[in-house]
């Protein structure tokens, strides 16, 4: 956990962070969102899964700002470490390493797309300029890894339980937010009485977005996945 939270600090730096690029970088989460929220609208729309569709869309591809998150939790690692179960643990750690990843690629699809307009085709050339595919293909196995995670967890009422008991300790430790990361996603999944069918569905149209944009047959995607109308100035 403590190398993938130096590494998001490198990455996310406050003290000497470039306004202008951050503000790049902040589009493509923006343009991603978006896309993501067109590609899963039909989960989001769906009782069973839409709670956990927002936890996806909003915490493990959101566009929170967490560079003084990813500080503070360096400086609570002890606190951390001693105070979480080893499921928890084990889970903000696959997160954290999500996180990482996440942030290196948009990193690099800020530097490559620059100032022009971020579009369906743009973003594509852009996406196979930064390369990368193992790691994309990684990138998406981490997300199927939390969401086990979450899932294994919500079946084991104890542990649930123990989670909750968390809530003030971790309060007063300063880690109220990663608390309410861990309990938000235990809620999503909980609700969804058994998360296959949406890992399912997630790793498999990813996989299928990131073949088709590396081959460049980004075009032969189905509409519902990927939104070549979509725009940001």
């Amino acid at each position: 956990m403590l190398e993938h939270l130096e590494r998001l600090k490198h990455l996310r730096g406050l003290e000497d962070r470039d306004a202008g690029f951050h503000a790049q970088v902040v589009r493509v989460k923006r343009w991603q969102h978006l896309r993501l929220a067109h590609t899963y609208a039909d989960l989001a729309g769906d009782t069973r899964f839409a709670p956990a569709t927002a936890f996806f869309l909003d915490e493990l591809y959101g566009e929170k700002e967490s560079a003084l998150r990813d500080r503070d939790l360096i400086r609570m690692y002890p606190t951390i470490k001693r105070l979480l179960p080893p499921f928890a643990f084990d889970t903000v750690t696959s997160a954290l390493a999500l996180d990482v990843l996440s942030e290196e690629f948009d990193q690099a699809l800020a530097r490559q797309l620059g100032k022009q307009p971020i579009d369906a085709a743009n973003y594509a050339d852009a996406f196979r300029a930064a390369g990368r595919r193992d790691d994309r293909l990684r990138q998406v196995r981490l997300m199927h890894e939390v969401g086990e995670g979450l899932d294994l967890v919500v079946k084991k009422p104890l542990i649930y339980s123990a989670l909750k008991m968390l809530r003030r300790p971790a309060k007063i430790a300063g880690l109220g937010e990663m608390q309410a990361f861990l309990e938000a996603g235990f809620t999503a999944f909980r609700h969804m009485k058994g998360a296959g069918p949406f890992l399912r569905t997630i790793e498999q149209r990813e996989k299928k977005v990131i073949d088709a944009l590396f081959a460049g047959r980004e075009g032969d995607c189905p509409a519902a996945l990927w939104p070549t109308e979509l725009r940001l100035a």
